[in-house]
């Protein structure tokens, strides 16, 4: 099954709903596939959409995850000097990704994540869809535990979004 997550990493709701999807994913390793989508709300988060481009740079390089966790765990310090410090700590291409951010060559790639949530419903971080249906619940673990469950319970849930 799949749980799909539209967030903005400057949200201190989405940042709650790491450590939890976190847990859950731990807990059902063998049952969910997780696909983040980039829904930066940059008129209340102004490096939302900087850190999003910093986790498809990274994505490319294969350290999309990585870097996707410590943007959660340091919210409070995203900037372009930190977001370009994590780089080096994390071992990424300082230079290379900068030059990225710089030139917005993966803001493309956030916005249509951004315009999919949009058409698909998503008007506020988090947002969470399971095999392709829109989750309302509650954000707390066992909330999320029992929703996933009783979709991996459901017939035909090989819809993934």
């Amino acid at each position: 099954m799949t749980l799909v997550e539209y967030g903005d990493y400057q949200c201190p709701y989405c940042a709650r709903a790491h450590t939890t999807v976190q847990e859950l994913l731990h807990q059902r390793t063998n049952l969910i596939r997780f696909a983040y989508r980039h829904f930066p709300l940059t008129n209340v988060h102004p490096y939302a959409e900087a850190a999003a481009e910093t986790a498809e740079a990274a994505g490319v390089r294969g350290r999309f995850w990585p870097v996707h966790d410590w943007l959660f765990a340091n919210q409070d310090r995203l900037n372009p000097v930190t977001l370009i410090a994590a780089l080096a700590d994390l071992g990424l291409d300082v230079q290379a990704i900068a030059g990225e951010i710089r030139n917005h060559h993966f803001l493309d790639k956030v916005q249509s994540d951004f315009v999919s949530g949009i058409r698909s419903g998503v008007n506020g971080t988090p947002t969470f869809f399971i095999n392709a249906m829109r989750y309302d619940g509650g954000h707390s673990l066992s909330e999320l535990v029992t929703a996933v469950d009783a979709a991996a319970r459901a017939p035909n849930t090989s819809n993934a979004r």
